[in-house]
């Protein structure tokens, strides 16, 4: 009789300028530099280099095929620190969806949601942003629910107010909570299945990733 697998769950807050994978590569560290964590445990989905936020980790092979095939449109959430102050035509124009360039093809966005946030109280990341460069920013919060490779960045480049600070808080009911950056917390299977939403699927269960 085979050992039945033990699957584990990670979230973590990532740091900026921290890679979305166990090895350093061209000068930048990787999420091994930072966390202490199995060694059949793997990102689900990734962050972009210069984003910060939450990012889920674990063993479970059917949760990464569930969470980030295009079919499943999960909700991302971000808050973003963009230039300037958009007003209600930029947020209206963001809502409806947007022109972007996509693997290289023209790509428009789908409906999304955005609005101001009125105080952000976080830590400044390492380095911080040029204030002198842009004393004036808004935060936002953005919701959406695709992926697009740096979607979020040209979505708000697109309404003239480039993103100077990303990070994405949550995965459907599954957040990042008081969780600093460069912090890691484990949570049982049944709790990360129940905050994304997601039903258990048997016979996807295949065990421990090799």
């Amino acid at each position: 009789m085979s050992k039945k697998a033990t699957f584990r769950y990670f979230i973590i807050h990532k740091p900026f300028r921290v890679l979305s994978q166990f090895t350093h590569e061209d000068g930048n560290p990787g999420l091994g530099s930072i966390f202490k964590l199995p060694k059949d445990v793997y990102p689900v989905g990734r962050l972009d280099l210069d984003s910060e936020g939450l990012l889920l980790l674990t063993n479970d092979r059917s949760l990464n095929h569930q969470l980030l095939h295009p079919k499943f449109k999960h909700r991302r959430t971000y808050w973003a620190e963009v230039d300037g102050v958009p007003d209600q035509d930029a947020l209206d124009n963001f809502e409806r969806g947007l022109q972007i360039k996509a693997k290289g093809k023209s790509y428009f966005t789908e409906p999304a949601n955005i609005r101001l946030l009125n105080a952000v109280h976080l830590a400044e990341r390492e380095p911080a942003v040029n204030r002198v460069k842009h004393p004036v920013t808004t935060w936002v919060e953005i919701n959406l629910i695709e992926g697009k490779n740096r979607q979020v960045r040209k979505m708000t480049a697109a309404i003239g107010h480039p993103t100077l600070r990303l990070i994405r808080i949550g995965i459907e009911s599954l957040k990042l909570g008081e969780l600093i950056s460069g912090g890691i917390q484990e949570l049982a299977e049944e709790a990360v299945y129940h905050k994304l939403g997601i039903k258990r699927k048997p016979f996807l269960r295949k065990g421990l990733r090799k």
